[in-house]
């Protein structure tokens, strides 16, 4: 596959899928099969203890020792994807632990190419990836994944507040790749140390002109209500604020409304974001346990009832998910659930 970075001509596009197959394999994690193209979005699957970490306002900022990402688990999951020609392409929303920390073992399991902050491409560097197989976006960039798909870079900002979080929430980019520890060659996953957020974050708009007609979704895996206007600032270089990142990608993309939002689940943000990009589909993520194993499966079903409220309020159809691996297929008359029993099965879900 060739990724190509910079402005499509919708004239040159032959038409794309008829449909995404979308996978939520936990937490922020999402696997997109669209024709022959299969698209992973963070994917992590190691799990580092909470007691691993402390200070900051999260209590997140830094770490007792290093971690090194756990490698027969993530090829586990692979596995169940379809092995190594499984995945075509890997994307980075942000670059802390919870999102980036197996990157670069997918990236070396799959050969597949990263798409995400400097950050990311820093952090596997230092895990051995060569610099051509990372490509830093730092938002605007209009991406031709296939043919008939595109996919708009916004910039974007992450959850948490200046005054509660600053460490999680500020917008702080690597500006080398971390040197790993002598002895296990593990990196150290706090947020203040090798795995801040990557400058804020990136969302994904992805805009398909099938044989069928045309769909779209928008993924961000975190977000802050209370900066949504405020202009991200890295370096002394204005990133735009991310509510007029994301009305500048819609229209770009020439959208007056997307079929599918997935994003964090957040009344304060949905009333935000929606007037914005007028989705017709919600899908939370990133609601679920940070730590617990990931084959124990989800432990707590998902609830936000002021959430579910006013998304019933404003006619958008909230799409609870249930276990890991569960799926959808959404095409130009929407999205719909899908059976992975087989899958489920093979995790002991």
């Amino acid at each position: 596959m060739t990724v190509k970075v910079g402005g499509v001509s919708r004239a040159t596009q032959a038409a794309g899928p008829a449909y995404v197959d979308i996978t939520w394999i936990c937490m922020a994690n999402l696997y997109y099969e669209l024709g022959p193209l299969r698209v992973l979005t963070d994917g992590y699957i190691t799990r580092i203890p909470r007691d691993a970490f402390y200070g900051g306002g999260g209590g997140l900022a830094y770490t007792r020792q290093p971690f090194t990402p756990d490698v027969e688990a993530v090829r586990r999951v692979l596995d169940l994807l379809g092995g190594p020609s499984g995945v075509d392409l890997i994307l980075s929303g942000h670059s802390h632990f919870d999102h980036s920390f197996d990157t670069a073992t997918w990236c070396r399991l799959t050969g597949a190419p990263i798409i995400g902050p400097r950050t990311t491409c820093f952090q596997a560097m230092a895990e051995g990836i060569l610099p051509d197989r990372c490509t830093p976006v730092y938002g605007g960039e209009v991406i031709s994944l296939a043919e008939g798909v595109r996919m708009h870079v916004v910039r974007w900002n992450h959850g948490g507040s200046p005054a509660e979080c600053p460490e999680q929430h500020n917008p702080v980019e690597l500006d080398a790749a971390p040197r790993p520890d002598p002895l296990s060659g593990g990196l150290r996953p706090g947020v203040a140390e090798d795995f801040p957020n990557g400058g804020g974050s990136r969302g994904f708009l992805f805009v398909v002109d099938g044989a069928a007609g045309r769909f779209s979704w928008f993924y961000e895996n975190s977000a802050s209500a209370s900066q949504l206007g405020v202009p991200i600032v890295v370096d002394g270089v204005d990133y735009g604020a991310p509510l007029l990142n994301l009305e500048a990608a819609l229209q770009a993309a020439g959208l007056d409304v997307v079929d599918l939002w997935v994003g964090f689940s957040d009344l304060p943000l949905a009333e935000l974001v929606l007037p914005v990009l007028r989705p017709r589909a919600f899908l939370p993520i990133h609601w679920d346990d940070t730590f617990g194993a990931f084959l124990a499966g989800v432990q707590q079903p998902y609830s936000d009832p002021p959430l579910e409220r006013f998304l019933s309020e404003c006619g958008v159809r909230i799409f609870k998910p249930q276990q890991y691996m569960d799926k959808w297929r959404l095409d130009p008359n929407g999205l719909q659930p899908l059976p992975n029993a087989a899958v489920k099965s093979k995790l002991g879900f």
